[in-house]
């Protein structure tokens, strides 16, 4: 399948490439393959797992350009799996301005399709309460062959064409550990395939929606006593992340100097990804860093739900500002109304207008530091570290500072819509409550 891409002269080609990414991408992918039911037959073949969506620059029009099934995918699907990815297409297509729904929605429906299709063998037609319910069984225990042990980007740049990642899974855990599905995971999936179906309903596409018909979604969805735990990134984590950033800016400051000052800004300020890259709604520029009449900094952003909100700047992060702008040329500090992007094309002119830019810059900060911890014989930090996503690192900055802000401040900063959201990223009481357990005795002397 060829797709138009954002960046001129670069295709999209849905396809395991014949020129593997690695000498021993062959052997991973491999390893990609999963057992699907032969369509028309009882017997199982091995077919490979291939992602269902790029991202949202390189997604095309699917009402102009009527998407097609990745090659490799076609053989093995059910009838009625073309128009299921259309419907699917244009669903996540009207979701192309928010780029955090965008892919939170990719993400469960790329799940459910493939589980539709290659675990099951039905299209969307067919679904039914059950099959649903047996979804969340699938979903909260994911076969080994559908699970990898770290964060990979779906394709990957190769002469111009973007081609299937051998390392890609659609579920992610920590190495040595079973997949574990969340409450708030669990959620998820009632939540995005509920709006998924409500929308076939309305293209009279389906008659009714089956997640409406599960009557007793409590036997799922658990009440929680106490607060959610955060994932965030131990102090030991974020020390050598922050150590291997400084790092690669100094062997290479004309392309890393960026990947500090990306680090920086998500951790220092609590930034979504969507907050740095250039969107329909807004275009982060340098001239949002502003200081008002008493000399205090602040950053100006769009976040979630097309909110406006000023995070307040703090010394290391203006110091962290300076030094990204002084690599850039720019004098330390910004202009009032000044242009320049926040986060610049290494190649080009501009801002980068991709989320996907923005996770490859963090995820090759975390492989370098994954390889450093483990150096250090530090295996579990490093364990954990390659289960972690670039969100990590809002939840880590908020953790932190949570410890020694008012929570007001840091609600306000990280644009929670409540204090009680902020309360969830409060662990003192946590560490108190197991201080006082500790020295429990279950033998008296």
């Amino acid at each position: 399948m060829l797709a138009k891409n954002t960046v001129p002269g670069k295709r999209i080609v849905f396809k395991s490439s014949s020129r593997l990414p690695s000498t021993d991408g062959a052997l991973k992918l491999k390893k990609q393959q999963t057992e699907v039911k032969n369509p028309g037959m009882k017997t199982k073949i091995k077919v490979l797992l291939h992602p269902l969506f790029d991202t949202r620059e390189s997604m095309p029009n699917p009402w102009r350009e009527p998407p097609s099934l990745p090659e490799p995918v076609k053989a093995h699907v059910p009838d009625g799996a073309s128009d299921d990815y259309l419907r699917a297409c244009e669903f996540l297509f009207s979701y192309r301005g928010s780029p955090d729904t965008h892919t939170a929605y990719r993400r469960e429906l790329e799940h459910f399709l493939q589980w539709c299709w290659l675990h099951t063998g039905n299209s969307l037609k067919e679904i039914q309460r059950e099959h649903l319910e047996s979804y969340i069984e699938f979903a909260r225990q994911p076969p080994e062959d559908w699970t990898g042990h770290k964060q990979a980007p779906r394709f990957l740049d190769q002469a111009g064409e973007r081609v299937l990642n051998p390392e890609w899974r659609p579920y992610v855990c920590a190495k040595d550990q079973a997949y574990s599905l969340s409450q708030s995971g669990l959620q998820a999936i009632f939540g995005v395939l509920s709006s998924f179906f409500s929308y076939l309903v309305q293209e009279n596409y389906v008659p009714a929606n089956p997640v409406a018909h599960i009557r007793q979604k409590g036997k799922f969805l658990r009440k929680r006593q106490g607060q959610e735990k955060i994932r965030r990134l131990s102090q030991i984590q974020w020390d050598v992340v922050l150590e291997t950033a400084e790092q690669m800016a100094a062997d290479d400051p004309l392309q890393h100097e960026r990947t500090l000052f990306v680090m920086s800004a998500l951790f220092g300020m609590y930034l979504r990804i969507s907050e740095l890259v250039e969107t329909e709604r807004w275009i982060p520029q340098m001239g949002h860093f502003q200081r008002d009449l008493e000399g205090n900094w602040w950053f100006l952003t769009v976040g979630k739900g097309n909110k406006e909100r000023e995070v307040s700047v703090s010394n290391a992060m203006l110091a962290a500002l300076k030094r990204y702008r002084l690599a850039r040329g720019l004098t330390p500090l910004p202009a009032p109304g000044e242009s320049s992007p926040l986060v610049h094309k290494t190649r080009g002119k501009g801002g980068i207008t991709s989320t996907r830019q923005i996770r490859g810059i963090v995820q090759k900060c975390f492989d370098l530091a994954e390889e450093k911890l483990r150096a250090e014989g530090s295996f579990e930090e490093a364990d954990r570290l390659a289960g972690a996503t670039v969100h990590w690192l809002r939840h880590t900055g908020i953790s932190e500072d949570v410890k020694y802000r008012p929570r007001e401040h840091v609600r306000d900063d990280a644009g929670h819509g409540s204090s009680a959201i902020t309360d969830r990223y409060i662990d003192v009481e946590r560490v108190e409550r197991h201080k006082s357990a500790r020295n429990k005795r279950i033998k008296h002397d």
